[in-house]
């Protein structure tokens, strides 16, 4: 699945699209932009496609882009703990960053129903644009799109 505000760099797949970030996370491997840029199409396409939603798939899609990354790129994968409890996990309560992201955007932050009522990869998507470093602008067009209005 892919959010319309990641199309434009996302659709190509030489991004990292936020379902893959997702599944990262979940699964623990730290995936730079240059490993991903050595994956072939049809590799990216399978990270994209590849079921991680429980804790056998999360086992099975670390397993198959440890593989990715040492044939591909020709690197050892760097592991992290796996992601348990991270905000975007939790559907009660919208955390702080993403609310005071939606403040500094002049946006409406989402409601604690509405944010109950997003989907973990949604979640996941406003928490992960909140942080330095990462496509920061997307904030504002994914709350919307998440959110069926104009914020």
């Amino acid at each position: 699945m892919l959010f319309n505000f990641e199309m434009d760099f996302a659709l190509s797949l030489r991004c990292v699209p936020m379902i893959v970030r997702m599944k990262l996370d979940l699964c623990g491997v730290k995936l730079s932009l240059r490993q991903w840029s050595r994956f072939t199409r049809q590799d990216r396409q399978a990270l994209v496609d590849r079921p991680a939603a429980t804790p056998p798939e999360w086992t099975a899609y670390r397993s198959f882009l440890v593989h990715l990354i040492r044939t591909r790129a020709g690197e050892e994968p760097k592991l992290l703990p796996p992601a348990r409890t991270e905000t975007w996990q939790l559907a009660d309560g919208v955390p702080d960053a993403i609310r005071l992201k939606a403040q500094s955007s002049g946006l409406r932050a989402p409601t604690p129903e509405q944010w109950r009522h997003l989907s973990c990869l949604q979640r996941f998507a406003l928490v992960k644009l909140t942080r330095p470093g990462h496509e920061n602008q997307n904030f504002g067009p994914a709350l919307r799109e998440f959110l069926d209005t104009e914020a």
